[in-house]
């Protein structure tokens, strides 16, 4: 009985991955920056790209996708992109299944990360389990003491980019104003600052400033859901103690004197790969086969 092969999809504000999995191993992998200003068609053309090529050579069974904004997961569409346009109410999963003659499951890639960190990653040993992605953006996913993934009514559950953490605040690309993602978020950093968010990272005083709008959105998170642990997922994760050090210092300051739940805050263990691996989490646990 040969192995199942399932392909993996992690579409971001700054990059698209897509690897291939034999079974639970990662056979394949490539990643290209994302062309903002091709928008959709761009992305699109990446993928049928990379998908067609690699069909030529091994029997693609399934697929799983992170797509990085909101997706109506029972409908299995993209609702939108705020960092790249063209994708409102999108059927990628559709796309792909036409391109592959095989099954796709979508889910937006907080949540698909959060199932790779607590399947196969920092998060295989507790639950529940609050997953953060600290990138392009900046978004959640909750793994619940079942190992199901909370979505909420309408699929819009643990969206903590979009928290306010400074009200009258800059203005988001959501429109709102003073949002965790909009002054934490990388695309902002850049701007604000004109340095990429690793730079910055580097800079004691500037994560000294930086950590106080985070550990709000943090706490926020940690004061409603009562995680067993927060793992950190992300670019602007891979900071390491830089970040992780002074970040768990300021949650303890601001958290409720009374509190007794859990600031276990860690570092994705995954790395750039947590969505990809959790994309491979997504189709296993919907039980996504040839046959779907």
């Amino acid at each position: 009985m040969r192995p199942v092969n399932t392909l993996a999809i992690d579409i971001g504000g700054s990059k698209v991955s897509v690897a291939l999995f034999e079974d639970r191993r990662m056979t394949r992998r490539e990643t290209r920056a994302t062309d903002r200003q091709g928008g959709r068609a761009w992305m699109l053309a990446q993928l049928e790209s990379i998908v067609l090529d690699w069909k030529r050579d091994t029997a693609i069974d399934r697929c799983g996708i992170g797509f990085g904004g909101p997706v109506d997961f029972p409908r299995q569409r993209i609702a939108l992109s705020t960092h790249v346009e063209g994708w409102q109410d999108f059927d990628l999963p559709h796309f792909i299944a036409h391109l592959l003659n095989a099954p796709v499951m979508m889910d937006n890639d907080a949540n698909v990360g959060a199932l790779g960190e607590a399947c196969y990653g920092a998060g295989c040993d507790v639950r529940p389990l609050f997953y953060v992605t600290l990138s392009t953006g900046i978004g959640g996913g909750l793994i619940l003491e079942d190992g199901n993934l909370y979505r909420g009514a309408d699929s819009y559950a643990c969206e903590i980019g979009h928290l306010t953490v400074q009200p009258g605040g800059p203005e988001c690309l959501c429109g709102s104003y003073g949002c965790l993602e909009r002054i934490c978020g990388g695309l902002w950093l850049e701007r604000d600052h004109g340095k990429p968010a690793r730079e910055l990272m580097r800079d004691a005083a500037f994560v000294a400033r930086y950590v106080g709008s985070l550990a709000m959105g943090l706490k926020a998170a940690i004061m409603l859901l009562n995680p067993a642990r927060v793992v950190i997922g992300g670019g602007i994760a891979k900071a390491g103690d830089a970040l992780f050090i002074p970040l768990r210092a300021e949650l303890g300051r601001q958290m409720t004197s009374w509190s007794r739940a859990r600031l276990a805050v860690t570092p994705a263990a995954l790395g750039d790969d947590s969505v990809l691996w959790g994309a491979l989490a997504l189709v296993e646990a919907e039980g996504l086969t040839q046959s779907s």
